[in-house]
């Protein structure tokens, strides 16, 4: 008889590809593997628009981060049990997840600031309708897709609007803090993820991970304001992919992600799950996860602040998001770290003396010449995390960012004062390996070249 624990490893396979996905499989067991991360700029990206200049994508991401964080806040502090803890329109990575028997491939938000799983899908009665293959899924070409029903498990663990339909099916229905709304039934389908190449070790070169029994919502319904058509939720959740990846197969709950800097549109991060979220980095720093009123929220203690020799102490809660592009923090900690870091830049470049909102601390630093020496001038920004001797250094790609040509500003903004919730955002995670690990409740960093590491794993296609 088969343990318990080899039961739980057949549950998650690499499927070989052969001619066409789900011809001729073979399967073996996998410990971990890893995904693309695709930023919504890079060229890989639906939402990619080659006509916006850098300028615009900085201003467009500035803009988002002030929306999300925002909408993070609202949730975090409580509200109406069905409002999302994410906007629709407020993302930054994509995850592509082929879903289905035989599969049909979604481009999915990947965010982990939410715990649902969803995907647009087509009535289950109706033919494959004249969209594109991306942008819906449908149920009725599928030999896998189930039904949930309104008294299972995994219907009351949503813990937002549920309801029964006329034959007792799970429905579900979620709104978003922009004003988006999406509804349908919770169901349950293969997913089958492809791992980049060397991105499975023991696998061959290109292998498909295999994971049945997935709960996710089947959305027929959403208002005409949606911009996606899909989202992959990553928090801490018990319905996230990741919760249900920890449940129902022999990878836990972990994961990591090693983020290319926002500029770099040629290649694409790496979203790793199982033993490959292990950060093996030198340098690598490890804080406790702590309890927020939000499940989906991965939380970090921030205890203080050093910059060269001045250090300032500041206890907070602070959100690890990757859909946020800026950091925010307390306006009092943020205040005294723009002066510091004011001091240290010194006179040698111009500081700009009107800024847009956010923005609190802009240079002149002419070209590219001297664009690298100001990044040699920026002084390190260290956090210290919980528990003592947990620091986390960041560089000047960490805390500046390009505004426009030969204009950088702060990457770090205060948080608003009607919803104080501090935010580490993407761009203070650039270039570190970042591991989560919700069975040990840690969350590490560590430094890494995440260009160097993972841009030959990752072919740029036309």
């Amino acid at each position: 008889m088969a343990t318990a624990t080899t039961c739980r490893n057949l549950l998650l396979a690499a499927v070989v590809l052969a001619g066409q996905l789900c011809v001729c499989t073979a399967y073996v067991g996998v410990d971990g593997f890893s995904v693309e991360f695709i930023h919504r700029d890079s060229v890989k990206s639906p939402y990619h628009d080659p006509a916006l200049t850098e300028h615009d994508r900085v201003l467009a991401a500035v803009r988002r981060s002030t929306v999300r964080a925002a909408a993070l806040a609202r949730s975090y502090v409580g509200g109406e049990g069905a409002v999302s803890e994410a906007v629709s329109s407020s993302f930054e990575y994509l995850m592509a997840v082929n879903v289905g028997t035989p599969p049909t491939r979604m481009l999915a938000i990947a965010d982990t600031g939410s715990d649902l799983v969803w995907f647009k899908c087509a009535p289950r009665t109706a033919a494959a309708r004249a969209m594109p293959p991306r942008a819906v899924f449908n149920p009725s070409s599928s030999s896998t897709f189930r039904r949930v029903g309104c008294h299972s498990g995994a219907c009351q663990a949503l813990q937002y609007s549920i309801s029964c339909d006329a034959r007792s099916n799970c429905q579900y229905f979620r709104s978003y803090v922009d004003g988006t709304k999406t509804s349908g039934l919770l169901s349950t389908e293969t997913f089958t993820f492809e791992s980049i190449p060397g991105g499975c070790p023991g696998c061959r070169s290109h292998p498909y991970v295999l994971v049945p029994n997935v709960t996710f919502g089947c959305s027929t319904s959403t208002n005409s304001t949606f911009v996606v058509d899909a989202m992959v939720g990553l928090g801490a959740g018990r319905t996230s992919l990741i919760g249900q990846l920890g449940a129902k197969t022999s990878l836990g709950r972990r994961f990591s992600y090693c983020l290319l800097p926002y500029n770099v549109k040629n290649a694409s991060s790496a979203f790793n799950f199982g033993d490959r979220a292990t950060v093996t980095e030198p340098g690598a720093a490890t804080t406790a996860l702590v309890r927020s009123d939000f499940e989906a929220y991965y939380t970090i203690l921030l205890e203080s602040v050093r910059i060269g020799n001045a250090s300032f102490q500041h206890l907070s809660r602070v959100i690890v998001d990757s859909g946020t592009p800026m950091t925010f923090l307390d306006k009092a900690l943020v205040d005294q770290m723009v002066n510091e870091l004011s001091k240290r830049i010194g006179t040698g470049f111009r500081k700009l003396p009107s800024l847009p909102s956010p923005l609190q601390l802009c240079y002149d630093v002419g070209g590219p010449s001297r664009r690298y020496w100001f990044n040699k001038s920026v002084p390190d920004v260290t956090l210290y995390l919980a528990f003592v001797g947990v620091a986390v250094t960041l560089k000047a790609e960490n805390t500046f960012m390009e505004w426009e040509e030969g204009i950088m500003c702060l990457a770090v903004a205060p948080v608003s004062k009607d919803r104080p919730l501090a935010i580490l955002g993407s761009v203070a995670q650039q270039n570190m390996h970042v591991g989560y690990n919700l069975d040990k409740r840690t969350l590490t960093f560590a430094p890494a070249d995440c260009a160097s590491s993972y841009r030959s794993s990752l072919p740029v296609h036309g």
